[in-house]
């Protein structure tokens, strides 16, 4: 019999995990740009094996503080 091991982690509280490429996309930047916020901390990402996952919250965060009112 094998045995199920429960992380405790819900999918729907992580949110969606997007990958460098896909989140450089969205933001209309290079990857190295991400690189660069991920490495400096201004967005949080997680590692998983050689590339990094960063939550769609975590974007809508970063964006939030670095909103600036035009008028």
């Amino acid at each position: 019999m094998s045995e199920t091991v429960d992380s405790g982690a819900d999918p729907s509280v992580m949110g969606r995990l997007l990958t460098v490429a896909e989140v450089a996309r969205q933001l209309r930047v290079s990857n190295m740009t991400v690189y660069r916020l991920i490495k400096g901390g201004q967005l949080a990402a997680v590692r998983v094996g050689r590339g990094y996952r960063i939550r769609e919250d975590d974007i809508r965060r970063y964006l939030q503080q670095r909103y600036m009112d035009a008028g």
